[in-house]
C-alpha cells in the first residue's frame, strides 16, 4: 500500500512540477498557435481556385485531409522550437500523437478503406508513433535486429520481416488507392482529348508501378547499383524478344498523340479491312466490321502502312450512284426528277442553305451500247453501309422514279442480219 502511496505521491509532484513550470505553458501557448495557424491556413487553401473549377473541387474533397496534416507538420515544428528555447518538448510530442491519429482517421475515411486495413493502420500508428515520441524506437529496432536467422549467404532479422510486411504492405496499398485516385482525376479532366486522357493515364499507371516497385526494392534492402547493371543486360535481351510489342506500344503512344485515329472513325487499311475504331489501347486497335465482328490491329500497321481514314475530319462523305437511260429519254428533265427524288431521302444533305457541290447532282458519264449511262452524287452523314445503306433505297427510288414517269430503262440489244444464199461465197 505504501509503495502505491509513494507512486502517487510522486506523480502528484511531476503533475505539480509541470503545472508551475513556464516551459509548459511556453510548449501550450506554441501548440494553440500552431493549431490555429494550421486552421487558418486550410481555410483559406480551399478557397484558391475558382468556384467549380477542378482544382476547387479537388481541394474541398481534401479539406479534411488538408488540415490535420498542416496541424501535424506545424506542431512537429513548434516542439523543435520549444525544445531549442526552454529544453522541453513533452507537451508538443504528445498533441503530436493525437494528432498522427486524427491524419490517420482522416485517411481511413477519405480513401474508404476496408474494416481490416483501417484496424492494421490504427494499431500501427498507436504502436510506432509512441515509440518514436519516447525516444526508444531505436532501442527496440536494435533488439529486433539482434534477433536474426543466418541461412548460408542470407541472413534473416525479425526487424527486417517487419519492416517488410508492414512497409511493404502500406506501399502496395498507397499504390493501388493513388493508381486508382490518380487515373480516375485525369479520365476526368474534361478539357483534354479522351485519347490524350487514356495515353497520360496508362503512362501515370507505369510510373507508379516504377516508383512503388523500385521503393519496395529499397525495402527489402537490395542493392538497386547492382540491380541496374543486371537489368541493362536482361533488358538489351528482352528488347530484341520483345522488340514487335515495343514497336506496337510506341505506335499506340504516337497514334494517340498524334490524332490520326479517334474512337468511332471509320478506317480502311491497306490489306482491306476496314470497319469502326472501337477501342485504342497501347497495343492494339479494336475494328468493328458491318458484321459485328471485331478486328485486332497491332498498332504498328497504322505507323508503318497507309490507311484510309473516311471520317477523320469530317463525317461527310460524298457517293454516287450509277444507271442508265434510253437514248430518246429527255435528259434535261430526267436529271431535274432525279435529283428532286434523291434529295427528299432523309439522310441525303440537301436544300436551300447547302452549297450548291454539296447538293445532290445528276450528270451524264458517258454514252453506251444501249442507253445514256448517268450518274448522281450526294452527300451524306456517316458511311454509306451497315446501319446507313443509303446506295441501296437510292437506287430503288430512281427506279420507282423512272418507271412513274415512262423512262425507260435500257437492256442490250443486238441487230442480227441475214445475208441473201446468192450473196454467199461460193463453194469450192
Amino acid at each position: 500500500m505504501s509503495a502505491f502511496n509513494d507512486s502517487v505521491v510522486q506523480a502528484a509532484a511531476v503533475v505539480q512540477a509541470a503545472l508551475t513550470s513556464p516551459a509548459t505553458y511556453v510548449q501550450l501557448a506554441l501548440a494553440l498557435a500552431a493549431l490555429l495557424l494550421s486552421w487558418a491556413l486550410s481555410t483559406r487553401l480551399v478557397k484558391l481556385g475558382a468556384a467549380g473549377t477542378p482544382l476547387r473541387r479537388t481541394l474541398e474533397r481534401l479539406h479534411t485531409l488538408v488540415q490535420p496534416a498542416l496541424s501535424t507538420l506545424l506542431v512537429v515544428v513548434a516542439a523543435g522550437l520549444s525544445l531549442t528555447w526552454v529544453g522541453e518538448d513533452w507537451l508538443l510530442r504528445a498533441v503530436t500523437l493525437v494528432l498522427v491519429l486524427w491524419l490517420v482517421e482522416s485517411v481511413i475515411r477519405l480513401m474508404h478503406v476496408g474494416p481490416l486495413t483501417a484496424r492494421l493502420l490504427r494499431l500501427a500508428v498507436l504502436l510506432l508513433v509512441p515509440l518514436h515520441l519516447l525516444g526508444v524506437l531505436s532501442t527496440v529496432t536494435a533488439t529486433l535486429e539482434s534477433m536474426s536467422l543466418e541461412i548460408g549467404n542470407l541472413r534473416f532479422t525479425v526487424s527486417g520481416l517487419l519492416r517488410v510486411l508492414v512497409f511493404g504492405s502500406l506501399l502496395f496499398w498507397l499504390g493501388w488507392i493513388s493508381n486508382t485516385a490518380g487515373i480516375n482525376a485525369i479520365r476526368r479532366q474534361e478539357r483534354l482529348a479522351v485519347r490524350t486522357r487514356e495515353v497520360i493515364a496508362k503512362l501515370f499507371q507505369i510510373a507508379l508501378s516504377v516508383l512503388v516497385l523500385l521503393l519496395f526494392l529499397q525495402v527489402l534492402g537490395i542493392n538497386l547499383t547492382a540491380l541496374a547493371v543486371f537489368g541493362g543486360a536482361v533488358g538489351v535481351g528482352l528488347g530484341f524478344g520483345l522488340q514487335s510489342i515495343a514497336s506496337n506500344f510506341i505506335s499506340g503512344i504516337i497514334i494517340l498523340f498524334d490524332r490520326s485515329l479517334s474512337v468511332g472513325d471509320y478506317v480502311e487499311i491497306e490489306g482491306g479491312q476496314s470497319g469502326y475504331v472501337r477501342e485504342l489501347t497501347l497495343r492494339y486497335t479494336t475494328l468493328e466490321g458491318f458484321d459485328g465482328k471485331d478486328v485486332l490491329v497491332p498498332n504498328e500497321t497504322f505507323i508503318t502502312k497507309s490507311f484510309t481514314n473516311w471520317t477523320h475530319k469530317n463525317h461527310k462523305q460524298r457517293y454516287r450512284v450509277d444507271f442508265s437511260v434510253a437514248y430518246s429519254t429527255d435528259i434535261r428533265a430526267m436529271c431535274e426528277l432525279i435529283r428532286n427524288a434523291v434529295a427528299s431521302h432523309p439522310q441525303v444533305i440537301s436544300g436551300v442553305d447547302i452549297p450548291i457541290e454539296e447538293r445532290p447532282d445528276c450528270e451524264i458519264d458517258s454514252f453506251g451500247d444501249s442507253g445514256v449511262n448517268m450518274f448522281v452524287e450526294f452527300w451524306m452523314d456517316g458511311i454509306d453501309d451497315g446501319r446507313n445503306r443509303v446506295g441501296g433505297d437510292l437506287l430503288l427510288l430512281i427506279f420507282e422514279t423512272l418507271r412513274e414517269h415512262g423512262i425507260e430503262i435500257p437492256f442490250p440489244q443486238r441487230e442480227v442480219r441475214l445475208l441473201p444464199s446468192s450473196a454467199a461465197a461460193p463453194s469450192s
